[in-house]
C-alpha cells in the first residue's frame, strides 16, 4: 500500500521545469530592480516581487480551468474587452501623456494588454470554426482582419504604437498558422512597406514618429530623442563578458540611464552581469517558448494547437521586440521585458498566458480540470 502524497497531486503534475525557469527569471528580476535602486527593495524590487507571487499562484490556478471554457469563451471574451477599449477612449484614466487605463478604484486595468491573449484565443475559435477548405479562401480573411484590426486601431488611439503591434502580430501568427496562403502575406508586407511612409508622417504622434526617425539615424539627436538608445547601447557595451558587478554598475546608478526600472532594464542587468547574464535570460525565455510551442504540437483539437502556438509566439514577442528595442535594433515602441522590468500588465499578460498553456497541457495529458 502506497503512502499518501504530503504534496497533492495536481501541484506534482505541474510542468515544474518550466515553471522554474520562470521562477529563475523573476527572482533575476527581482536582483536587477534591487541593483538598480542602489541596493533598495523599495521602490520596486518588494512590489513586484509581491505582484509575482500573486500572478504565479493566480496562474497556476488558471491552469485547472477546463481547454472548453478557453474555446466557449474566447469570442464573447473579445467582445467584452473591445468594449473596455471603447470604454477607454471614452472614460480612461491618463497618465504619462496616454490614456489607456480603466480605474475602478480597487484596481486599475489596462484591457489592450488583455487584448494580447484575447486576440489569439478569438482568432484559433474563428479558425477552429471555419472549415478547414475554406482557410485559403477569401472568407478566412476578412472577418480575422476585421477581428484583428479593430482592436489594434482603438490601441493606437491611446496613442500605444508597442501594444498595437503585439496585438496584430499574435492575430497574424494564428492566421498564419490556420493555413492562410503565404503569398497573401507577402502581398500584405509589400502593401505595408509602401504605407509606411504615410503612416510614419499622417497617422504617428510626434514623439512616436521622431522614435521611428532615431531609430534610423540615432546620431542625429543623441542628446534628445537619441539619448535613450546611445545610453542603452552604451551601457550593454560596457557590461563586457561578465559584467561591472553587482551593484557597480555606473549607467543606470549614475542617472544616465533613463527607465533603466522599465523598458531598459535589459540594458541595466547586462551592464553589470555582462554577456553572461544576457545569455542566461535569454536561454530561459526560449526554454519557456520552447515548452510553450510544445505542448501546441501535442495538442488533440485545432483551437488548441492554435491557442498554444499564438501565446508561445505572444511571449516571443514581448523578449524580441524589447531586446531589439534596447540594443537599437527597433524603434523605441515601450514594450517592457516581462517577468523583469518593473510593472505589473505584462507579468499579468505573461502568466495569464502561461495559464491557458498549462491548461491546454493539462487537456492533452487527459488530466482531469475543474
Amino acid at each position: 500500500m502506497s503512502r499518501p502524497s504530503i504534496v497533492p497531486a495536481p501541484l506534482t503534475r505541474l510542468p515544474w521545469r518550466m515553471l522554474l525557469l520562470v521562477i529563475a527569471i523573476g527572482g533575476f528580476g527581482l536582483v536587477i530592480l534591487y541593483s538598480a535602486a542602489s541596493g533598495n527593495v523599495r521602490p520596486w524590487a518588494l512590489s513586484q516581487g509581491v505582484r509575482f507571487v500573486v500572478f504565479l499562484c493566480g496562474s497556476i490556478v488558471i491552469s485547472r480551468v477546463p481547454e472548453d471554457v478557453w474555446r466557449r469563451g474566447a469570442l464573447p471574451g473579445y467582445v467584452l474587452i473591445v468594449v473596455l477599449l471603447f470604454a477607454v477612449e471614452l472614460l480612461g484614466a491618463v497618465r504619462g501623456g496616454s490614456q489607456r487605463w480603466l480605474d475602478f478604484g480597487f484596481i486599475r486595468l489596462q484591457p489592450s494588454e488583455l487584448m494580447k491573449p484575447a486576440i489569439v484565443l478569438a482568432c484559433a475559435r474563428f479558425y477552429e470554426l471555419l472549415p478547414p477548405n475554406e482557410t485559403r479562401r477569401f472568407g478566412a480573411i476578412w472577418p480575422a482582419a476585421i477581428l484583428i484590426g479593430l482592436p489594434a486601431a482603438l490601441v493606437m488611439l491611446q496613442p500605444d504604437l508597442g501594444t498595437a503591434l503585439m496585438i496584430t502580430g499574435g492575430g497574424l501568427t494564428v492566421m498564419f498558422l490556420a493555413g492562410v496562403p503565404l503569398r497573401l502575406f507577402v502581398v500584405g508586407g509589400l502593401a505595408l512597406a509602401i504605407a509606411a511612409p504615410l503612416a510614419v508622417n499622417f497617422l504617428l504622434h510626434d514623439y512616436q514618429r521622431n522614435r521611428v526617425l532615431i531609430f534610423m539615424d540615432p546620431e542625429s539627436d543623441p542628446l534628445g530623442t537619441g539619448y535613450h538608445i546611445s545610453q542603452s547601447k552604451i551601457a550593454i557595451g560596457s557590461g563586457g563578458i561578465t559584467g561591472k558587478g553587482f551593484l557597480n554598475g555606473t549607467q543606470s546608478h549614475l542617472d544616465y540611464l533613463p527607465e533603466g526600472h522599465t523598458d531598459f532594464v535589459f540594458a541595466t542587468m547586462a551592464e553589470e552581469w555582462g554577456l553572461l547574464g544576457g545569455l542566461f535570460i535569454i536561454v530561459a525565455y526560449l526554454l519557456v517558448i520552447r515548452w510553450g510551442i510544445n505542448v501546441g504540437t501535442r495538442a488533440r483539437t485545432r483551437f488548441a494547437k492554435l491557442t498554444a502556438a499564438g501565446l508561445a509566439t505572444t511571449i516571443f514577442f514581448y523578449v524580441a521586440i524589447n531586446l531589439a528595442m534596447v540594443m537599437g535594433l527597433a524603434p523605441v515602441v515601450g514594450i517592457p521585458l516581462p517577468l523583469v522590468s518593473f510593472g505589473g500588465s505584462a507579468q499579468m499578460t505573461v502568466f495569464l498566458c502561461l495559464g491557458i498553456l498549462m491548461s491546454i497541457d493539462r487537456s492533452n495529458r487527459g488530466e482531469q480540470n475543474w
